[in-house]
């Protein structure tokens, strides 16, 4: 593997000596007899996105290949999501689309929980996380996966240099307060310490204690990045054009502010007595 990073990778901290990267991933979970092994499994949890899911499948189709597949996580939307979604799976180009169908709204990281454990089942080499909502542009996977090449964890990074942020003032002013906030106390060494947009390989959820991670907001996102970096994973950020959804409305809520309030400093008081 080339020393140099992959176009477009912002490393933090220059003159930071480089961690050595872990091994190539090797597949530990063999796929079942007729099905092709799954390189890249994009995590995509929905909730009421009905207006986002058909356009998104689609700009997914175009943009990955057949030895990709795309994980809808439905909390059981009332609008239909995932009825819709399973209806466009086999229409939708080259990718594999599967529905992972749950029983009620738990949250965005018991979401992501769920599609890593499927991802894991499945022997995905790159696992991504990103929103169905068009946040996340879904043309940035590829070069994604391509920075993964050089690092363990990838993060579509809004503050990086090259980032575009086009929300209000307002939401990025919670946001890079929110990711100054879990830099400071957890010394993170990422620019956008909340970026939800991620690719990681497949060694990082394998090693990362899963069953530990409780977040169930946003606070999920910095948790995530939060353990991968503990556990001595090299981190890297993309830098993406990040914009407001379009259709649907935000599932951001004072709930789900005040958890990730609680949640950094908790996450630093466990690493620091080794229970993390």
């Amino acid at each position: 593997m080339s020393s140099y990073p992959a176009p477009g990778i912002v490393r933090p901290g220059d003159d930071a000596a480089r961690p050595p990267l872990l091994p190539a991933l090797v597949m530990s979970a063999e796929p079942r007899p007729g099905k092709r092994a799954v390189r890249a499994l994009i995590c995509l949890p929905t909730y009421n996105e009905r207006e986002n899911i058909e356009p998104m499948l689609r700009a997914l189709g175009d943009a990955l290949g057949r030895d990709d597949l795309v994980l809808v996580i439905d909390d059981n939307s009332p609008d239909g999501t995932g009825e819709l979604a399973e209806r466009l799976a086999a229409s939708v180009g080259r990718v594999r689309v599967e529905v992972l169908h749950r029983r009620r709204k738990e949250g965005l990281g018991p979401a992501y929980l769920a599609g890593f454990r499927r991802a894991l089942e499945l022997g995905a080499e790159l696992v991504l996380t990103m929103d169905c909502d068009f946040s996340h542009d879904p043309h940035d996977v590829p070069r994604l996966i391509a920075a993964a090449q050089e690092a363990d964890v990838v993060l579509g990074s809004r503050s990086a240099a090259g980032g575009i942020d086009n929300r209000t003032l307002g939401r990025r002013l919670i946001s890079s307060g929110g990711s100054l906030y879990a830099r400071t106390i957890l010394g993170l060494p990422v620019r956008d310490a909340t970026a939800g947009f991620k690719c990681v390989r497949r060694e990082v959820l394998e090693r990362v204690a899963l069953d530990a991670i409780h977040s169930k907001g946003y606070a999920f996102n910095i948790e995530l990045t939060y353990r991968a970096h503990h556990a001595g994973f090299h981190v890297v950020e993309q830098p993406i054009t990040f914009t407001d959804r379009a259709a649907g409305g935000s599932k951001m809520s004072w709930t789900i502010l005040l958890e990730a309030l609680r949640t950094v400093p908790s996450l630093r008081l466990a690493a620091l007595a080794g229970r993390l």
